[in-house]
């Protein structure tokens, strides 16, 4: 086989892992749509905000410092001590976990009923209350994120792949970052599907997702429902803001991420969690494929920037519930 063989595998590879990355941060758009019908355009921020508490937390820096400078004439940032990297995530998913019962209290619980639109012009209204309160509460520099996850090539891989395409192949390279984020979304999305199907409270996750009122009629509280599915949205939220943060520091622009996973639920369909994950596959398959044998030699390159969503057109236009996505038909 030709080094251009290889080189095209590790572009695959490399794709595949890109897309688990996309995976993770449409995870939190299934979850929150099946089991209340909403949109959550706030995921992306939910991702943000999760990633700077935990750096906040890790580098024990007070909260609203930049505030309380600014009215008391202080110069405090930091309580002078550093968190673990677990504790500081166990603090964080706390964090979360709060902001799911707020949510549901000061917003769901006053929106039942109500139109898709309304539902989703207010996860608008909370994505940038997150933003702006994010930046009140620990700025809004660049941070380093480092929880202890290998970063760079893996050396092993590198060298033990070497010998398959000859001198112009010197091994397929894949950064540690990226296979410890497959690990972790396959654990994720194993975890997910178990708790949907064999536990009590899963399947009455599912009810409310099927028939909000039906579920009401046998007694299943719609609102510790969505406490519950927003908590797993902050907790998926945390774990995308780890490796994205990770990859490539926590900035503002991670609430952007959002973005990357609106083709990813397009393809797979907004309700199914396997769905999402292959969408991601598909999506992060394809942009490098396409960048690799068309896009760098014919197009000078940068097709990763569009080619996700002209796939999400064709489909919307061919296939608009996705790949595993449900056909309604409603009777007039």
């Amino acid at each position: 086989m030709s080094a251009d063989f290889y080189y095209a595998i590790e572009v695959i590879l490399n794709g595949l892992m890109a897309g688990v990355m996309y995976s993770l941060v449409a995870l939190g758009f299934v979850l929150i749509f099946k089991a209340s019908g909403i949109f959550n355009y706030a995921q992306g921020v939910m991702a943000l905000f999760a990633a700077l508490t935990l750096v906040g937390f890790q580098n024990g820096e007070i909260p609203f410092s930049h505030l309380i400078n600014a009215v008391f004439g202080t110069d405090i940032h930091h309580f002078g001590w550093h968190m673990p990297a677990f504790f500081a995530i166990l603090c964080s998913l706390a964090v979360m976990i709060l902001f799911a019962f707020l949510v549901e209290k000061y917003i769901l619980k006053h929106l039942v009923n109500q139109e898709p639109i309304i539902l989703f012009m207010a996860t608008i209204g909370l994505a940038y209350f997150m933003e702006g309160f994010g930046d009140l509460m620990w700025g809004a520099d660049i941070k380093k994120l480092d929880v202890g996850i290998p970063q760079g090539g893996n050396i092993w891989l590198e060298e033990n792949t070497a010998f398959l395409g000859g001198d112009d192949f010197y091994g397929f390279y894949i950064d540690n970052l990226d296979i410890w984020a497959t690990i972790f979304a396959a654990i994720l999305v194993i975890s997910l599907v178990i708790f949907s199907q064999y536990t009590k409270t899963g399947r009455a996750l599912r009810a409310v997702a099927d028939d909000h009122q039906a579920a009401l009629s046998v007694g299943i509280s719609l609102r510790s429902i969505w406490v519950i599915v927003w908590a797993i949205a902050g907790f998926v939220a945390l774990v995308a803001g780890i490796m994205w943060g990770s990859k490539s520091g926590v900035q503002f622009s991670l609430s952007l991420i959002a973005l990357k996973a609106l083709p990813v639920l397009m393809l797979g369909g907004f309700t199914s969690i396997p769905g999402a994950i292959i969408g991601g596959l598909i999506i992060g398959v394809g942009e490098k494929l396409f960048e690799f044998l068309i896009g760098a030699p014919f197009l000078g390159g940068a097709t990763e920037n569009w080619f996700a969503y002209m796939l999400a057109l064709l489909f919307l236009v061919f296939r608009p519930q996705g790949l595993f996505g449900e056909k309604i038909i409603e009777r007039v």
